[in-house]
């Protein structure tokens, strides 16, 4: 149950047009940014809510109990608000969101409507969508490990243990070609392998990060149109697909292998003896 205070109430029931919403978004490094849909700029409890910003929301389902609110919010990306490299950068990744809604003749007046996360975000051209994630959601996250045949960990962090800057794995490089907006041609890339750093990553000087999806002679394609040009620079990453025989062969990291490779599938799991078989408890992966 919301809290509204009497004051704000009877403003509601006079039927009065003095409401506007006001969005509140703080990044895990405590950026704070401040978004309304009225016509001109609040300020609330200190913070600064900018109109015109292009910001908006779809109607948030609230429900009771320990289900999960949730709702979208999009908007356009502009240098005065959320931009695209802040975006592929991660910067807004689990960032917290609070909705009021604001009395703008009295904005001391206000109810809070939601509280929540940024989940996933979409990118389109000069546009964003965003999930908006209740704080239960983090009762629907799984705690502990899951079994799975694949690793799961990211190339490079501490449980990996693989040194991602370590010229075997990665290479500073210079644009010197560019095919659209998602293949580009590199200086620096002698000496690799085809397909080294297919799903691997880009990080461009400019802070925006690119997903490798096809490494072809020094050419590489990613999924997403990115702005590049002619002379810019970046560190590629070697890309790692998260299967054992990569980790094995490609960087030697075995011991630190996080997957299950010989976990039983689905038709071990559906299969019956049969005559003829050999059924002695040996190894599955037996040679």
């Amino acid at each position: 149950m919301r809290g509204v205070s009497g004051a704000l109430q009877a403003r509601l029931d006079s039927g009065a047009t003095t409401m506007c919403r006001c969005w509140l978004v703080v990044r895990r490094d405590g950026v704070r940014f401040g978004f309304t849909d009225h016509d001109r700029d609040l300020t609330v409890d200190g913070d600064t809510f900018k109109a015109g910003s292009g910001l908006d929301t779809s109607v948030l389902e609230a429900s009771t109990g320990l289900s999960v609110d949730n709702g979208q919010a999009v908007g356009a990306l502009s240098d005065a608000g959320l931009t695209e490299g802040d975006i592929l950068a991660g910067r807004y990744d689990g960032a917290e969101v609070w909705q009021w809604l604001v009395d703008w003749s009295s904005p001391e007046l206000k109810v809070l409507l939601f509280r929540g996360f940024l989940g996933e975000i979409r990118r389109g051209t000069g546009a964003f969508e965003a999930e908006l994630r209740g704080i239960t959601e983090v009762l629907n996250q799984p705690l502990g490990r899951m079994y799975l045949r694949e690793c799961d960990r990211v190339l490079g962090d501490a449980k990996c243990g693989i040194d991602a800057d370590d010229p075997t794995f990665s290479a500073d490089v210079t644009v010197h070609a560019v095919t659209g907006k998602r293949a580009f041609s590199f200086d620096g890339l002698s000496g690799f392998q085809d397909g080294w750093f297919t799903n691997g990553v880009i990080r461009w000087a400019s802070g925006a990060v690119s997903l490798v999806k096809a490494d072809t002679g020094g050419t590489l394609e990613v999924w997403e149109e990115v702005e590049v040009a002619v002379g810019d620079t970046a560190q590629v990453i070697a890309g790692c697909d998260k299967q054992a025989e990569t980790c094995r062969i490609k960087f030697g990291n075995f011991l630190n292998y996080r997957g299950f490779p010989h976990i039983p599938g689905e038709d071990w799991v559906m299969a019956y003896p049969a005559s003829g078989e050999t059924h002695d408890g040996g190894s599955l992966n037996a040679k």
